[in-house]
């Protein structure tokens, strides 16, 4: 089992920052990739940001040159830096992890709780 705790959401003006974090903890042997996602009330989930546990990254386009990826492998945690902030960027947030528990397993979906992200106009 491996449990996901996520953190720094809030509300913050339009042009604002924010950093989110997600922890990973339980039965890990490896992390693969690590990833956040967005859902919006009234629209499903949205791919958001992902890294590899070699640091190859992606993003969204509705993201690209304002978020950015980050992770600490000896932490098991990933950040989302968020820089000008839109109203259109409000959403609830989800951490996302491949992860196994031995190394016979294969990796499996892990989600976070969510964290809610605001930001007014």
């Amino acid at each position: 089992q491996v449990q996901l705790v996520e953190s720094g959401g809030g509300l913050v003006q339009a042009g604002g920052s924010l950093t989110l974090s997600c922890a990973a903890s339980g039965s890990i042997f490896s992390i693969n990739a690590m990833g956040w996602y967005r859902q919006a009330p009234g629209k499903q989930r949205e791919f958001v940001a992902r890294i590899t546990y070699g640091g190859s990254t992606n993003y969204a386009d509705s993201v690209k040159g304002r978020f950015t990826i980050s992770r600490d492998n000896a932490k098991n945690t990933v950040y989302l830096q968020m820089n000008s902030l839109k109203p259109e960027d409000t959403a609830v947030y989800y951490c996302n992890t491949e992860a196994r528990t031995s190394y016979s397993d294969p990796y499996y979906p892990s989600w976070g709780q969510g964290t809610q992200v605001t930001v007014s106009s």
